[in-house]
């Protein structure tokens, strides 16, 4: 298996989990780039999660996973998602 196929699945777990919030706790989480490591079947791989955008309508985010090896983590996998506020939210 190669090493972006490995990175899939963490990858896809990681975006369902950040996906899974509200725009508002993203920004919130996210006003820096956050960076941290996450062990799947005693293998480490390095995440790192982004805001991209914030505008009045929604928040752009993504998450990018590598093992952390030479050259592998100059390309990391990525995956983004767009978070659509709510019109309350959205006026503010």
């Amino acid at each position: 298996m190669s090493p972006q196929a490995e990175w899939q699945g963490v990858l896809d777990a990681e975006t369902k989990w950040w996906s899974s919030m509200s725009c508002e706790r993203l920004i919130a989480e996210l006003h820096d780039v956050r960076a941290y490591v996450v062990e799947v079947d005693s293998k480490r791989y390095q995440v790192e999660v982004e805001l991209m955008e914030h505008t009045n309508a929604y928040v752009h985010v993504q998450v990018g996973v590598d093992d952390g090896s030479f050259p592998g983590s100059i390309v990391p996998l990525t995956k983004s998602f767009i978070c659509q506020k709510s019109a309350t939210s959205a006026v503010r």
